[in-house]
């Protein structure tokens, strides 16, 4: 069985690829699931300041690889009937966990778009937009606090996706192939 972990900044296509691999029989889990369980069950509203203020206590409580730390059970158990797709890796601590415990079976596909491209997408997203301050505050953030670059640059695959959702389903669907 495989894990796959789509990595890529705010906006980039992250969850639409997950979706394809979805689709192509992999059972997905989103790390940020693990924010929004935390904010509601706190009564927070769901917003950028509140999921960064979880984010941050979460990884000082856990570790730099919080994330991948809490969905360790969900990886296994699921792994058990399924190859896994990891929706939104963010740091290189969680990178190394996770090649260190999956090695060969576990494999990065980075998604790429330029900050304006991003940033447009995430100011109409339905579910948690962003305006293009909140984007750029959140750019720095994971560039400077959650050590996002090394994952990036280490992914097995890259897509770029500066053009249409089809160009990304298709580019995304070569990589599903590529994997079996």
């Amino acid at each position: 069985m495989k894990v796959v972990s789509i990595v890529g900044m705010a906006g980039s296509g992250k969850s639409e690829v997950a979706r394809v691999f979805e689709r192509n029989g992999f059972k997905r889990i989103r790390f940020g699931d693990i924010t929004d369980e935390e904010i509601e069950k706190r009564g927070l509203e769901l917003n950028e300041e509140n999921e960064r203020n979880v984010r941050q206590q979460l990884r000082k409580e856990h570790g730099m690889a919080a994330y991948a730390k809490l969905n360790l059970p969900k990886i296994d158990a699921t792994l058990k009937s399924s190859d896994v797709v990891v929706d939104g890796l963010y740091s290189w601590e969680e990178y190394t966990l996770l090649k260190s415990r999956y090695g060969d079976d576990f494999h990065v596909v980075a998604v790429w778009a330029s900050p304006e491209t991003r940033y447009n997408r995430l100011s109409k997203r339905k579910v948690r937009p962003l305006t293009k301050e909140e984007a750029k505050s959140r750019d720095v953030a994971e560039v400077e606090n959650t050590n996002k670059g090394g994952p990036i640059a280490m992914a097995d695959f890259t897509i770029i996706n500066e053009a249409s959702l089809e160009d990304l389903t298709g580019e995304a669907g070569k990589i599903v192939a590529a994997l079996r």
